[in-house]
């Protein structure tokens, strides 16, 4: 296999990167030198000839879409959030979650025709959601804790990533509506499809047969 085109594959660092360490090892492609990382970036697997890249978030599909790696592991909130070129191929199915539209309790929020304001972290998310509803609306950019803008009065709702819920509920927020439910995904870079297609299949199939056998124990 040495003699295969070299892949490069971006992870993002976290909880997704662990994940999908989780499925390569499972799909039969060694992260032995990923998982004992220290502080290097760059890892090489030399039986698939695969270097795998660790960067966060957003930057993974900058990487991608650049064609200085060939395939991108990121959640599909990035994915939606970053208007960027690539081909989606597969939903990795962990890292599950939802984008959700949450406030104060008792609030009357699609009541009104007043402009209401949108705390988020995702002002693309956001913005795109209330164009569908035919809601006008003004969006804030927070960075840090998007629980505190209707607190403090700074915005009406947010639009924020919910797992379980408990932060917003102990924070006295609740779920108005949910936006679409998120996990991890691979994409792939447009030329690299086509210049390393043999390569990046191969993975490609690999990978899907450990996620839909995972899928089929959990039904049965």
């Amino acid at each position: 296999m040495n003699n295969k085109k070299t892949i490069k594959i971006a992870l993002t660092k976290g909880r997704i990167e662990e994940g999908a360490i989780d499925i390569f090892e499972a799909a039969g492609i060694d992260c032995t030198e990923l998982k004992n990382k220290g502080r290097k970036l760059i890892f090489h697997n030399k039986n698939y000839n695969i270097d795998f890249v660790l960067v966060k978030a957003a930057d993974v599909l900058t990487y991608v879409e650049h064609g200085v790696v060939d395939v991108g592991i990121v959640g599909k909130d990035t994915l939606m959030e970053e208007n960027k070129n690539f081909y989606e191929v597969l939903d990795l199915k962990f890292g599950c979650c939802r984008f959700a539209v949450a406030g104060p309790k008792n609030s009357k929020f699609y009541e009104g025709y007043n402009k209401k304001k949108i705390a988020t972290k995702y002002p693309n998310v956001a913005r795109e959601y209330f164009r569908k509803i035919g809601q006008d609306v003004e969006i804030v950019k927070i960075e840090g804790s998007v629980e505190l803008a209707p607190i403090l009065g700074l915005s009406d709702a947010i639009v924020d990533i919910v797992e379980t819920g408990s932060t917003l509920k102990e924070n006295g927020l609740v779920v108005y509506d949910d936006i679409c439910n998120i996990s991890a995904r691979m994409v792939v870079n447009v030329a690299s499809m086509k210049m390393k297609k043999d390569e990046i299949e191969e993975i490609i199939e690999k990978v899907n047969e450990e996620v839909n056998s995972r899928e089929f124990s959990m039904i049965n």
